[in-house]
Order: structure tokens, then C-alpha cells, then sequence
């Protein structure tokens, strides 16, 4: 009988070993997906966002801020002193230590309770990144059974290196090479024995040794890790005396600073999802801007915001005014600076990318390039008469009568000269002698949106951002080839590789180098004794066209120097009108200068004349020297007379649009508006008059 027990015994403890066994097995088969985690170990790491020199312009993260260190980026001493003050033993074990367990069993028993877990840096890592912090037992043999896998499929050195990139180092910190840039503005190979001390020290109560908050409380719990060293050898008594003496300085600026937000903002809108999540990616983007330019420009828009302020007698904090600024390399489309409003804190709207604004004349040079590439020279005499359009667009009859800002017109005028007092009769009546689908065309070439089917277009009457009036006015600055703006110049993810390069879209020979110096000679006046006054910068030669449109809702300044072309933008974010003599002269020209003049002291090498290019010649009509190409030809004959000479007042001056009631005409539109007709981008040449002979001499 007592055979008998013994054979029961020993049968009941075999089925129980192997039920053990089984449920060991089945445990450790279970969490083979939890450690899975740890062994393809993916972290969310920070992104990076530099302007075109590398400087940081922030860092985007979505939850936590980490940035990835590899274990040969580590330095030595710091991993012995993790190692000394948290598992002496820990490249010795095989993931769980033996006596560490004893003694937390003993010290559990005699406290009756919890307090001590004798865990290994592999379990601790577990316990970070897998299981919760409770102290309960089957948690506890949960984080051996993970242990003993995680020490199976790593080695001892990929441990270190994903508990030092898990584990939180307060601050927001995660990971030992963030905390290393955070606290002590240093990559982790130039980090002091004591600094290595200082930041092994934090993890075991992150907010108690928080150096920026308890400072002498870090400072000692990092010398209790460097005695800890010294005790068992890893540091020399000469090294220890020395780096306890040392007093680290620690910065309390934040590593997420960001110091150009509406740059981040905009990288962010535009590749989050392109690229999976880009804030938990770890890239590299590099952005075209350059950061000494972003601060000017934003000196530059800050300067004429105050001075609008200061006209129209309004409160900062109350009033509607904003603003929007961005200048572009005009070689190769690069955005050197962005401004998106006057106050990222006061709204985080990108006026530059977000916003569309009528225009206003700042869109008439496209009507004025299309008459130029048609036959029409600078010295053309355009009709400056008031008159009143018939025309149908769906259907229905519609009449238009329109006026110049001055309320008077001049009969005729050069076409120079409406286009650089922005003479808008003059600009009307050459819309209606082209044909609004002909500038229609042309227009959509250049890719612009929205492009009105009635004479509205004379006026700029369409919504554009200023981004997308930095594309299009490319034709001038870049010498008849547009480029489109682009933000981001290269991408690199994690592993090194660069996985993003941009190519601008362009469209070569929108019009010929020639034709498009011709606009940018005319557009010189416009600065120089013009709208554009106030764009003036000495010693630059610069370009451009202002804008004002209705009841002054809208002021622009759109120009460009031989290198660097620039919108400035001035208007009331409800789309009110700004006030009396809100044009783009005054408003938003200002912010233009200053960035130039700023510029210039900036890279006193800054390209300041433009190139002529070959095909340009100078001729005489009218007793005054003017420019002439190939296709556009100096007008042969003079003038032609005005018909409301004798309405014309003994000084000569022009005749008020309020008089003129009885003089004008009705001209009828006749295109048909929902066809598209010829080539756009190269449209017929309409010659309004016979040529003089090409041999007037070349420019240059």
C-alpha cells in the first residue's frame, strides 16, 4: 500500500511538472508578441526640421519627443554608471538575477509588503515599454518569462540601447541622446564623466531629480553614481575627485523650441501622411529657407504692420489688420522666407499658403506681357478714354463702365506709362483690343485658378495667395520662365537615406528672355518714379507692381531684385476695407524696401543689376529713347491725336471721368467666352502699327 502512495506521489508530481511545463510554454508562446516589440523595437523619434544651412527649426513629435541614439553613439562611462547603480551583475545574467530576488524577498517579507522588486535592466525595460508598474505577482513572473525571451534574441548591447532610447528623463525628454541636446546642449560623445553621472542619476524619479527644478538634488544623486564607480573600480580616485567637483551648467531653454512656426506648420500640413506620420518618423527635412532672411522678413512685416497701425490709429489687440510676406529665389524657386501673419500667437493662419486675395493691378503686367508678345512695344499708345463695355457671358447682357483710380483720364498714353501709374481706362481698353480669351489662355498656362470670363480680368478680379503670386510673377523675375515655389529641398529618414528630393514645376519660355526684360524695364519705372515709390531701395535695381483693389480691401506689393523676387501683402483678415489711401504703394511697399535694405547689409554681395539680355536694342519714337526686340517693335507713326483735345483745359490737364458723361462710347465684347481660341503660350502677333526698321542699335 505504502508502494502504491509513493507510485501516486511520484505520478501526481510528474502530471503536475508537466502541466508547469505546459503553461510555461504556453505563457512564453503568449507574450512572444509582447516581446516582439522590444526585439523589433520601433519607437516613435522626433522629426527634425532644418532651414537650408541645417540650423534646427524645430523638432515635431507626436506624443513623445525622442531622438535615437545608437549604442556606438554612447559614451562608455555612461553606460557603466547605469549599469553600477541599477544591475551591477547585468552582463552576467541571462535576464533574471537570482540574488537580487533573495534579497527583494527577504526585504518584502520582513516589511510585509512590497518593497523592493530586484528587477534587472532588462526587466526594468520590460516594465517601461511592455507591462504597468504594479507590484503584483503574476506581473512579476510576466517580466521574468519576457526577460529570459528578450535576453534570448539580443544582445546585451541592443538591451542598453533601447532602455537608454525608451526610458523618460523628465522634461518631456525621452531617451538618453534628447536629454543629453535638452539639458546640457551637447551630443552625447561630448557629454563629461559628471554630465553622464547627472543624466544616469534622473530616470529613477525623473520630476524629483529634474536638474532644471532641483538642481543640487541632481547634482547629488549624481555623485552618489559616481562613488557608486569609484567603490567597485570603474573610476579612478583622480577622475572621481574631479567630476564631483564639477558643477555642470544646464540650459532651461526648450529643446522643442520653434523658431519659425509657420515654416513648421506649413512642412507639417503639407507631408504628414505622404510619409506615414512624420512627427514619429525620425526624418531630416530640409527646407529651403534661410534663417537670416526669415528674420528680416519678419522685421520687415512687423515694420509695416506698426506703421498701418499707426495710420488708422488702431489697438494691437483689437484690431483686424494683418499681414503676409515671402521671398523667393528666383532661379530655382526656393522659398528663403515665409511670413505667414504678424503674430503666430494671434493666429496660426498662413496667410502666404492659405489666404486668396484679389490681386488688383499687381496682375496687370500679365495683361501688359501678353500685349508686349503680341507686337506691342512700351511706346505704344494705349487708349485711356473712358467708355462703357457690352458684353454677354451666360446668356445674359451685361454692361460695364469703369474708371481710373484718379477719376480723370489722359485720351492716350504709352503704354509704358499706364502701366507704370497703373492707369486702369488704359489697361481696360487693352484688355478689350486683345481679347479676354486670349489672356485667358495665356493665364492658364501659368496654371492660375479661377481665371474670370469677363472683362473683371483688366483689374485683377480673381483669388490668388501670395504664394501663388509668387509662382506666376516668376515670368518677370525669372526671365520668362516660370518656377513654382517650393518649401522642402530633401528629406533623409532615419537610416541615413535620402527618400525625398523636390523638382520644381516650371514651364520654360512662358515668354523670351527679351520680351520678359522688356515688363522688367518697365516695372523698374514703377519703382522708380511710379505706384511703386515707396519699394525704393539705393543702390539695388529693383521691379515691381503695387496693388490696391476695390474700396482698398487689398494692398500688395509684388516685386523683385536681380536675384530675389518678393510678395508683400497688407489687408483685414474679415475682408473689410483697410481705410482711405490703403493702396499697395503705401501699405505694403514699405515691408518690401526694408527687407531690401536689410538685405543688402546682410550679403552685401547680393546681385544688384539685371542682365540684359541679348536681342534688346533702344530706339527713338517721340523725341524719347525707349526699348524695343524683334517682336516688339517701335511704333513708326505718332501719336495719335486725341479726339477730346478741346475738352482739354488751358493747363492742359485731363479731363475728369464725372465730366465725361456725354463722351463715351460703347464698345461690344464679342468673344466668345466658353471657347478657347489659337495658341496660348505663344498667341498670334497682333502688330497695332507698322514698324521702323530694327537697326536703331543694340542696348548694350
Amino acid at each position: 500500500m505504502f508502494n502504491a502512495f509513493i507510485k501516486g506521489s511520484i505520478i501526481l508530481a510528474i502530471v503536475f511538472a508537466l502541466a508547469l511545463g505546459a503553461a510555461f510554454i504556453y505563457a512564453y508562446e503568449q507574450i512572444a508578441l509582447d516581446a516582439d516589440k522590444l526585439i523589433n523595437y520601433k519607437p516613435e523619434i522626433s522629426s527634425v526640421i532644418l532651414d537650408r544651412n541645417g540650423e534646427k527649426l524645430a523638432y515635431v513629435f507626436k506624443k513623445q519627443h525622442r531622438l535615437y541614439a545608437r549604442y556606438d553613439e554612447i559614451p562608455g562611462f555612461l553606460v557603466e554608471g547605469l549599469v553600477a547603480m541599477e544591475d551591477t551583475r547585468f552582463f552576467e545574467h541571462n535576464g533574471v538575477n537570482p540574488d537580487a530576488i533573495l534579497r527583494a524577498i527577504v526585504k518584502d517579507v520582513k516589511a510585509g509588503k512590497f518593497v523592493e522588486g530586484g528587477s534587472t535592466l532588462t526587466q526594468q525595460l520590460i516594465k517601461n515599454k511592455l507591462l504597468s508598474n504594479e507590484k503584483k505577482l503574476m506581473r512579476k513572473v510576466k517580466e521574468a518569462i519576457l526577460a529570459l525571451k528578450i535576453e534570448h534574441e539580443l544582445s546585451k548591447e541592443q538591451i542598453l540601447e533601447r532602455y537608454l532610447n525608451e526610458i523618460s528623463y523628465g522634461n518631456n525628454y525621452f531617451g538618453v541622446k534628447t536629454a543629453a541636446q535638452g539639458y546640457f546642449h551637447k551630443e552625447l560623445g561630448e557629454l563629461t564623466l559628471k554630465e553622464s553621472a547627472m543624466l544616469v542619476g534622473i530616470p529613477n524619479a525623473p520630476s524629483f531629480y529634474n536638474p532644471l527644478r532641483h538642481y543640487k538634488r541632481a547634482l547629488n544623486r549624481a555623485n552618489n553614481v559616481l562613488y557608486r564607480m569609484k567603490s567597485i573600480g570603474w573610476v579612478s580616485q583622480t577622475d572621481y575627485l574631479k567630476a564631483v567637483k564639477e558643477s555642470p551648467k544646464v540650459y532651461k531653454t526648450s529643446l522643442t523650441q520653434n523658431i519659425a512656426p509657420y515654416i513648421v506648420d506649413e512642412v507639417v500640413r503639407r507631408f504628414n501622411g505622404r510619409l506615414g506620420d512624420i512627427r514619429t518618423g525620425g526624418y531630416q527635412i530640409y527646407t529651403t529657407i534661410d534663417m537670416k532672411q526669415q528674420d528680416i522678413a519678419r522685421e520687415a512685416v512687423s515694420y509695416a504692420y506698426k506703421k498701418a497701425l499707426k495710420k488708422y490709429k488702431e489697438n494691437p489687440k483689437k484690431t483686424t489688420l494683418n499681414a503676409a510676406f515671402v521671398a523667393v529665389e528666383s532661379s530655382t524657386g526656393d522659398i528663403l522666407a515665409m511670413v505667414g501673419g504678424e503674430s503666430y500667437k494671434r493666429s496660426v493662419f498662413n496667410r502666404v499658403t492659405q489666404s486668396k486675395r484679389q490681386p488688383g493691378s499687381a496682375f496687370k503686367p500679365f495683361i501688359y506681357q501678353t500685349a508686349l508678345d503680341m507686337g506691342y512695344n512700351p511706346a505704344t499708345p494705349l487708349t485711356d478714354l473712358a467708355r462703357t463695355f457690352e458684353y454677354t457671358y451666360k446668356g445674359k447682357k451685361k454692361i460695364w463702365a469703369p474708371k481710373n483710380y484718379e477719376h480723370d483720364f489722359k485720351g492716350f498714353i504709352p503704354l509704358r506709362e499706364a502701366l507704370v501709374h497703373s492707369r486702369n481706362l488704359a489697361t481696360i481698353n487693352l484688355v478689350a483690343d486683345l481679347g479676354i480669351n486670349t489672356i485667358r489662355d495665356r493665364l492658364a498656362f501659368l496654371d492660375v485658378p479661377h481665371i474670370p470670363k469677363d472683362m473683371s480680368i483688366a483689374l485683377g478680379n480673381l483669388g490668388l495667395s501670395p504664394l501663388k503670386m509668387a509662382q506666376i510673377f516668376s515670368v518677370f523675375a525669372n526671365k520668362g520662365h516660370m518656377i513654382a515655389p517650393r518649401l522642402v529641398s530633401k528629406i533623409i529618414a532615419k537610416e541615413g537615406a535620402v527618400i525625398y528630393e523636390t523638382r520644381p514645376k516650371e514651364i520654360a519660355d512662358f515668354t523670351t528672355p527679351e520680351q520678359a526684360y522688356l515688363m522688367t524695364d518697365i516695372l523698374k519705372d514703377v519703382v522708380k518714379r511710379g505706384t511703386g515709390r515707396n519699394a525704393r531701395v539705393k543702390g539695388i535695381a529693383l521691379a515691381g507692381k503695387t496693388g490696391t483693389t476695390n474700396k482698398n480691401v487689398d494692398a500688395w506689393f509684388c516685386g523683385y531684385s536681380p536675384s530675389i523676387e518678393v510678395i508683400s501683402w497688407i489687408g483685414r483678415d474679415n475682408n473689410k476695407p483697410i481705410g482711405k489711401g490703403a493702396t499697395g504703394g503705401a501699405m505694403a511697399a514699405p515691408a518690401f524696401a526694408f527687407y531690401f535694405k536689410k538685405l543688402l547689409k546682410l550679403y552685401p554681395e547680393t546681385k544688384r543689376t539685371f542682365d540684359i539680355p541679348k536681342g534688346v536694342f533702344k530706339g527713338e519714337y517721340e523725341g524719347k529713347i525707349e526699348l524695343y526686340t524683334k517682336n516688339s517693335p517701335l511704333p513708326s507713326i505718332k501719336k495719335p491725336i486725341n479726339p477730346y483735345e478741346k475738352y482739354l483745359n488751358e493747363d492742359n490737364e485731363t479731363i475728369s471721368v464725372e465730366s465725361d458723361t456725354g463722351l463715351m462710347e460703347t464698345i461690344k465684347i464679342e468673344d466668345d467666352l466658353d471657347e478657347a481660341k489659337g495658341d496660348a503660350l505663344h498667341p498670334k502677333r497682333n502688330v497695332p502699327m507698322r514698324p521702323v526698321s530694327e537697326d536703331s542699335g543694340e542696348l548694350f
